[in-house]
C-alpha cells in the first residue's frame, strides 16, 4: 500500500510538473484556429511575447523597428543546455568564420534561420512562423527536442510587418462572411500599390547586399553577428504554383561550393519526403537560380551558408481560399501546412548533419581567408571622389567586409573604366581591399568585373560590379596589396587660411553635394553654380560646382561661416574659401556663366497609373537621403492643381493614361520643368510638342531573309525568348558634362539596362547621353535586345518656352543602389532648366 501510494505521488508530482511546462497553442493563445483569419502584426508579436515568458527554450529580441514603428522581433531557440550558453555559441560559431578572435571550438551546434515574410503580401509566411515556433517550444515534440540537442532555431516572423499590415488591413474588412474561392471576387484584389513592399515601396527581398531600407539595415546588422550554416526565406508565388524548394535552378554563381549544392539536394529530398507521404505536389531546379547577390538566398550563401528560397502557391491573391486553374481550392491553412512541413523537415536534415554543416562552414570561411577564389586578389578604388568612397565603404562596412587605405606599392590589373589591363599606383586616399579575408566571396561577387552566368534564362538582373554603379575609378590585381591605413586621411571641412572670404565652394560630384545643396536652400541661403569650369589659388572646380557668396548671404552676418561649416558637416562634404571673385582660370563670380539656383517646389506622381517600386524610390531618395520637401499627388488629382504652385514634376515609371494634356503643355511653356522616366518617357515619343521619337528598327532585306526563321521547336521556347531579353545589364553612356544634366561626370557614364528602350536623337534639343556602336559592357543582353542597343538616346533634354522637359530612358536611381545616377537624377532636378 505504501508502495503505491509513493507511486500515486510520483504519478502526480510528474504530471504537475509537465502541466507546468505545457504552452499555449497559437490557436489557444489567439482564439481562433491558425487558417481561420489572417493575423494582426501585434498580435504576432503578443505570441511570441508569450512564448519568451512561458518557455525557457527561447531568447527573444527586439532588433529594430519599421519606418512606421512596429517592432522587429527575433526568436532564438535552443536546447536547455545550449540556450544557457547561447552567447557562447555564437561567439565561436564567429570564430570559426575567422570574425572573432580566440580559438573555435569544433564542439558547436549548427545553426539555421527561417526568415518569413519579407514581401507583406505573401502573408502566409508569418502564420506559418506561429506553429513552426510553437513546436518547436513544445516539451512534449520529441522529435523536435531530439533536433534541438546539436541545432539552434533563429526565427524571424515578419521581415516586413509594414507591408503585411498593408495587405491585411486590405482584406480583413472586405473579406466575405465565408471566404469567396471565386478567383475575381473583390477579396483577391489589392489595391495599388498592395502589400509586397514595404512603407517605401521598396522590395526588400533584392535589398540583402545593398541595404538601403532601415529594415534591412537592423536585421542585417544581426545577421552578420551570427552567420548561420543554413538560411531559409520563406516566400508565395501564383495562384497555381505548386511548391518550391530546393535544390534551386541554374544559373548558379561560379563560387557556390560543393557542398553548398549538394546540402541543398540533402534538405530538398527530405522535403519531398514529408511532401510525397501527403501527396502534395512541388517541383525543384526550375525558375528561382543563385546569382544576383541581393536575395534572401544567395545573400547568405555568399556568406558562408547554404541559402534557399521555398515558395508557396498562394501570394496576395489567395487570401483564405481561392480557386486554382486546377479547379481545386487553395485554402490558407494548406499553404500553412506546406510551410511549416519544410520548416520542421528543414531543421531536422540539419540536426542529421549538423557536424558536417559546422565543419564545412569552417571550411569555408578559411578558404576564402587562405585560398579566395578568382582571378583578382586586390581592388583599389581610386580615392578622387572622397565622398563616394565614404559611401561606398559604410556599404562594405554594413556586409562585414575589411578594406584600407593606401598601399607601399602599385601593380598592374584589369581597369574598369578602360576594360584593359593597366599599371597603377596607390595614393593615400585609394581605397584598398586585399581579397585574403573571411568575406572574400561576397567581395568577389560585388566587385568582379564580368559575372560568369552559366544559363542565360536568369531571374533578375545580371550586372551590379559597385565601381561602375558607383561610378570611381578602380582596378582588379591578381596581387596581394596591404593597405597602409584602415581610416581615411581626414579632409577639413572648411578649408581655411583665406581671411575675410569672399566665397565658399563645394565641388559638385556625388549625392553628399546634393544633399548639401539641400540643407542650402531649405534654409533659405542663396547659392550659385558655375556652368563652366574654373581654377583659383590651385584649386580646380568642376562645372556645377556650388558657390555660397558672403555678399548675396548678408543676412548671416557673423554666423555665416559657422552656418556654411555645420550644414557641410552635416551633408559630409568639404568646403573651400576663395579670397576673390576674380579666377584664375574659368567665370568670375560676377560672370553670366554663374548662375543663381533657385528653391523648386517639386511634385511627383503616384497611384494605379504609376511603378510602385518608381515611385517610391523617388519618395525615398527626398525623404531619406536628401531631406528634401516633396508634394506627392495623384495621377486622378493632377487636374484639380494650379500647376503654377510649382516647379518641378516627376512623372515615376508607369503606365499613364493621358501623360500629358495642354494644361501641362502649357505649365511647360511658361517655365515648368518636366521629368519623365522610363514608361512615361516612352509614352511622350511621338506625342504632339514633344520631339522625343521612337528608334525604329532596321527593315529587313527580303532577299537575305532566312525562309525557315518561324519555324521554332517547342521545347526550346523559352531559350527563344531569351534572345529578346535583358535582364540588367550594364552600357558606357557618353555623356555630355557640359550640359547641366551631365555635370559632376566624366565624359561618361554607366547605366544600367533593363530594356531595350533607345531613342532617336532629338533634332532640336539636347542629347546629353547617347549609346553608340560599341557601349556594351558587362551583363546578359540577347542577340536580338544588342542589336537594338546602339546609336540613340538614352539622357536628354528638350527646351520648351521657358520651361524644359528632362528624359531619363533608363532608372538612375534603381533600388537606391546604383550610386552614380543619384547624381544624374539631382542634375535633372537642380540644375536643369537655370
Amino acid at each position: 500500500m505504501n508502495r503505491f501510494l509513493i507511486l500515486l505521488l510520483l504519478f502526480v508530482i510528474n504530471s504537475l510538473g509537465v502541466r507546468a511546462q505545457r504552452i499555449q497553442s497559437p490557436s489557444e493563445f489567439l482564439g481562433y484556429k491558425l487558417g481561420e483569419q489572417f493575423t494582426p502584426h501585434y498580435r504576432v508579436v503578443d505570441y511570441y511575447r508569450y512564448l519568451a515568458t512561458a518557455s525557457k527554450n527561447i531568447r527573444l529580441e527586439e532588433y529594430g523597428k519599421t519606418n512606421e514603428g512596429r517592432p522587429l522581433i527575433l526568436a532564438i531557440v535552443a536546447s536547455d543546455d545550449n540556450i544557457s550558453r547561447i552567447e557562447d555559441i555564437r561567439m565561436n560559431n564567429l570564430r570559426l568564420a575567422g570574425l572573432a578572435s580566440g580559438t573555435a571550438s569544433n564542439d558547436q551546434p549548427a545553426i539555421v534561420w527561417l526568415s518569413y515574410n519579407v514581401h507583406g503580401n505573401e502573408a502566409v509566411s508569418t502564420e506559418a512562423s506561429l506553429q513552426t515556433i510553437y513546436d518547436l517550444l513544445d516539451p512534449s515534440n520529441q522529435g523536435t527536442k531530439s533536433w534541438l540537442k546539436n541545432s539552434v532555431v533563429i526565427v524571424d516572423p515578419c521581415l516586413n510587418p509594414d507591408g503585411r499590415e498593408r495587405y491585411v488591413n486590405f482584406y480583413n474588412p472586405v473579406r466575405s462572411a465565408v471566404p469567396d474561392p471565386f478567383p475575381y471576387s473583390r477579396e483577391h484584389f489589392e489595391p495599388w500599390p498592395g502589400g509586397r513592399s514595404n512603407h517605401y515601396y521598396f522590395d526588400l527581398n533584392r535589398d540583402w547586399a545593398w541595404q538601403s531600407q532601415r529594415e534591412t539595415q537592423q536585421r542585417m546588422l544581426l545577421y552578420n553577428k551570427w552567420l548561420p550554416q543554413v538560411h531559409v526565406d520563406f516566400h508565395e508565388q501564383g495562384v497555381n504554383e505548386p511548391y518550391y524548394f530546393a535544390p534551386a535552378a541554374e544559373p548558379y554563381h561560379q563560387d557556390i561550393t560543393g557542398w553548398q549544392r549538394e546540402f541543398q539536394r540533402i534538405i530538398g529530398k527530405n522535403n519531398a519526403r514529408y511532401f510525397d507521404k501527403k501527396g502534395w505536389m512541388y517541383f525543384t531546379r526550375e525558375r528561382f537560380d543563385l546569382l544576383y547577390p541581393s536575395y534572401g538566398d544567395t545573400y547568405p550563401i555568399y556568406n558562408g551558408s547554404v541559402g534557399m528560397t521555398y515558395e508557396q502557391g498562394g501570394s496576395g491573391r489567395a487570401g483564405l481560399a481561392i480557386i486554382n486553374s486546377d479547379g481545386d481550392t487553395l485554402t490558407l491553412k494548406d499553404r500553412i501546412d506546406h510551410h511549416h512541413t519544410t520548416a520542421l523537415a528543414t531543421v531536422e536534415a540539419l540536426s542529421q548533419n549538423a557536424s558536417k554543416a559546422v565543419s564545412e562552414f569552417k571550411n569555408y570561411f578559411a578558404a576564402s581567408r587562405s585560398n579566395p577564389p578568382g582571378e583578382y586578389k586586390t581592388y583599389i578604388i581610386k580615392g578622387e571622389n572622397t565622398e563616394k568612397i565614404k559611401t561606398l565603404a559604410t556599404m562594405l562596412q554594413r556586409n562585414g567586409i575589411e578594406f584600407g587605405y593606401g598601399s607601399a606599392r602599385g601593380g598592374s590589373g584589369y581597369n574598369y573604366f578602360s576594360g584593359k589591363k593597366e599599371s597603377f599606383k596607390v595614393d593615400k586616399n585609394d581605397m584598398v581591399i586585399s581579397a585574403y579575408q573571411p568575406k572574400s566571396v561576397l567581395l568577389k561577387v560585388l566587385f568582379e568585373p564580368n559575372t560568369f552566368i552559366s544559363d542565360s534564362a536568369t531571374y533578375d538582373i545580371t550586372a551590379w560590379s559597385l565601381p561602375y554603379a558607383f561610378g570611381l575609378p578602380a582596378f582588379a590585381t591578381s596581387d596581394n596589396l596591404k593597405p597602409l591605413s584602415a581610416t581615411l586621411p581626414e579632409v577639413a571641412i572648411a578649408s581655411s587660411g583665406v581671411s575675410n572670404p569672399v566665397a565658399y565652394v563645394a565641388n559638385w560630384n556625388s549625392l553628399s553635394d546634393v544633399k548639401f545643396l539641400g540643407q542650402l536652400l531649405k534654409h533659405n541661403i542663396k547659392v550659385r553654380y558655375s556652368e563652366v569650369p574654373f581654377e583659383t589659388g590651385g584649386m580646380a572646380f568642376n562645372a556645377g560646382s556650388l558657390i555660397i557668396a558672403r555678399a548675396s548671404n548678408e543676412n548671416l552676418g557673423t554666423s555665416f561661416e559657422q552656418t556654411l561649416t555645420d550644414l557641410a558637416k552635416s551633408s559630409g562634404i568639404s568646403l573651400q574659401a576663395i579670397p576673390s571673385a576674380f579666377m584664375d582660370k574659368g567665370a568670375d563670380l560676377g560672370s553670366d556663366k554663374v548662375k543663381l539656383i533657385a528653391k523648386p517646389r517639386i511634385m511627383v506622381l503616384t497611384g494605379a497609373s504609376t511603378s510602385s517600386l518608381s515611385f517610391g524610390e523617388i519618395w525615398h531618395f527626398f525623404e531619406q537621403q536628401i531631406n528634401y520637401p516633396l508634394s506627392i499627388v495623384r495621377t486622378e488629382d493632377l487636374g484639380r492643381i494650379n500647376l503654377n504652385d510649382f516647379d518641378v514634376i516627376i512623372f515615376p515609371d508607369g503606365n499613364y493614361t493621358d501623360p500629358v494634356n495642354d494644361k501641362i503643355l502649357q505649365w511647360i511653356r511658361g517655365g515648368g520643368k518636366l521629368i519623365a522616366m522610363e514608361g512615361a518617357m516612352r509614352q511622350l515619343a511621338g506625342k504632339k510638342g514633344f520631339d522625343l521619337k521612337n528608334k525604329e528598327e532596321p527593315k529587313k532585306n527580303e532577299k537575305d531573309a532566312d525562309p525557315y526563321e518561324d519555324l521554332k521547336v517547342y521545347e526550346n521556347r523559352e531559350r527563344e525568348q531569351v534572345q529578346a531579353n535583358i535582364p540588367g545589364a550594364i552600357y558606357k553612356v557618353d555623356l555630355d558634362n557640359t550640359h547641366p544634366l551631365g555635370f559632376g561626370f566624366p565624359g561618361f557614364y554607366y547605366t544600367l539596362k533593363l530594356d531595350d528602350k533607345v531613342y532617336q536623337y532629338m533634332k532640336p534639343g539636347w542629347n546629353v547621353g547617347v549609346l553608340k556602336k560599341d557601349n556594351y559592357v558587362t551583363g546578359f543582353v540577347g542577340a536580338q535586345v544588342r542589336k537594338k542597343l546602339v546609336d540613340g538616346l538614352i539622357f536628354g533634354v528638350q527646351e520648351m518656352g521657358n520651361g524644359s522637359v528632362v528624359y531619363l530612358a533608363d532608372n538612375p536611381l534603381f533600388r537606391s543602389f546604383w550610386e552614380n545616377g543619384k547624381l544624374l537624377f539631382s542634375n535633372a532636378v537642380f540644375m536643369v532648366g537655370h
